[in-house]
């Protein structure tokens, strides 16, 4: 029996995770649930799952949280309880499905203790990939989550690193893969939040729409398969079928292929190098009416281009892009930019950082601290 943590778990992500824990009860226990404030979904997976844990991040929601789960678990509050319980030495597995930057410190601190980490949180590799690459080279390991990543994953397996010519990162398009400039300037939240395949939280779905996620996503494979600008691309392929594709140098491409079921990759990420049974459908080849592929408009998405300069300029400026991507989401949320504003304000608080190559944890959180004053004061 493997015994797992769960960091984000009332997310998409943590949630399609319970699924999967659920249907493998056999080889699976659940240490630690953590989310922050969804106490109805954090109850409803202790009564699913039965974890020794149960951690919110919210210090105003913990007593409500400790009268729902009295008697049924240990109830638990703030980051040093996340911390603490990924470095217990009977944890074997920590899967992050933290939305933000709020997934580095417990992501770090379960490498330091030599954890399998199954990562789902982008910004944790786009804050700081360098020095969590480092902590995952001297102990721990990390088996990506994403679904494009445990694409590429698997599409790298056995390869050598001169057999790599280019990895594409496959993209929905989002909904506004056919709408004009104009239109997706002036775009509404609710045009936003209507993703043609994804049913995912409201931050990754409006990055979707803006094409962020695949810019977080090209930084994040950067560091998870050591590949540089040049290596790496994007490709939209509306089924969502193809989750990514590898060039090899002599012009072989090797795709992986599924149907989008997020709990294929999280089973692949807590099983692997094992497989486990995926109960349900599965792609049906004859079935596939068509299967398509566009270059994606950087001119209409320029959130690629802010991810090829920050590929490479490195050190700090990927996380100086997440960090105003982020505020830039809020405030298009909170009505007070048009969509179009939040590549405005990514854009210019890039242009204002100067880079400087990653020394620490604190130099990259100042930056991303730094960068979110400045994206609160641009006007959208």
């Amino acid at each position: 029996m493997e015994k797992v943590v769960v960091l984000g778990a009332s997310g998409s992500i943590g949630r399609s995770a319970a699924d999967v824990l659920a249907a493998n009860k056999d080889r699976y226990t659940v240490h630690t649930l953590a989310a922050k404030e969804n106490l109805t979904e954090l109850c409803r997976q202790t009564d699913l799952l039965a974890p020794e844990n149960v951690i919110t991040a919210s210090e105003k929601r913990f007593p409500e949280l400790q009268s729902l789960l009295a008697g049924k678990t240990a109830v638990k509050c703030g980051m040093e309880a996340m911390i603490e319980a990924v470095q217990q030495p009977d944890v074997d597995t920590v899967l992050c499905a933290i939305v933000g930057t709020a997934g580095i410190m417990p992501v770090l601190a379960a490498l330091k203790a030599g954890k399998k980490v199954a990562l789902a949180s982008k910004e944790v590799l786009v804050l700081a990939g360098e020095l969590v690459m480092r902590a995952a080279a001297e102990s721990g390991s990390i088996v990506p989550v994403d679904s494009e990543h445990s694409g590429v994953f698997q599409c790298l397996a056995g390869r050598r690193g001169d057999e790599i010519k280019k990895v594409w990162l496959t993209a929905s398009g989002g909904p506004f893969r056919t709408w004009e400039a104009e239109k997706i300037n002036n775009a509404s939240l609710s045009e936003a939040l209507a993703h043609p395949t994804w049913n995912m939280g409201r931050k990754v779905t409006i990055d979707s729409a803006s094409m962020m996620n695949k810019a977080l996503e090209l930084i994040e494979a950067k560091h998870l398969f050591a590949l540089n600008a040049d290596q790496l691309d994007v490709v939209i392929n509306p089924q969502s079928v193809v989750h990514a594709l590898a060039e090899l140098s002599d012009g072989s491409m090797i795709a992986q292929m599924s149907v989008p079921d997020m709990r294929m990759a999280i089973a692949y990420g807590l099983s692997y190098p094992e497989r486990l049974e995926k109960p349900g459908s599965h792609l049906d080849l004859a079935k596939l009416s068509e299967l398509k592929f566009y270059a994606p408009d950087k001119k209409k998405f320029p959130s690629l281009e802010f991810a090829d300069a920050a590929l490479r300029a490195g050190g700090t400026l990927p996380a100086v892009m997440n960090a105003a991507n982020e505020v830039a989401v809020e405030r298009f949320c909170n009505g007070e930019i048009p969509f179009g504003g939040i590549w405005k304000i990514v854009g210019r608080v890039m242009e204002n950082s100067v880079v400087e190559p990653q020394k620490s944890l604190e130099q990259v959180l100042q930056a991303d601290a730094e960068a979110r004053r400045k994206a609160w004061e641009v006007k959208g």
